[in-house]
């Protein structure tokens, strides 16, 4: 009776563990989705040297700037934002860097409406 309620405690305190802990990718990033305007940070934004894939979200009237990693996903997305500003939804390890939001998708597509 005591090794069964000894087990029982021991099971829930690593079931409340794991869903308490955040899921971190090696990176040290978070993972996130996020839904928001996709553009150009060259073309669009004038804030980036070479073309990059960007995603705006805004939340609470603040606009918050997500900085694609330049990944084989990116690079082949970048068609449909370089000229135009699109919804998308993406999903992939989010971490700041030099104060920047740094997104590594693991997928990226045009935003179902």
């Amino acid at each position: 009776m005591k090794k069964s309620t000894f087990l029982k405690s021991i099971v829930a305190g690593l079931l409340m563990l794991a869903v308490v802990t955040p899921t971190f990718a090696e990176e040290g990033g978070k993972v996130v989705t996020i839904t928001g305007d996709g553009k150009c940070g060259k073309c669009a934004l004038k804030e980036t040297e070479k073309c990059q894939n960007v995603i705006q979200v805004e939340k609470n009237g603040k606009k918050t700037t997500y900085y694609l990693v330049q990944n084989e996903k990116s690079k082949l997305f970048h068609d449909n934002l370089c000229k135009d500003t699109k919804k998308v939804t993406a999903t992939g390890t989010c971490k700041k860097v030099d104060g920047k939001l740094e997104l590594t998708v693991t997928k990226l597509e045009l935003a179902k409406e």
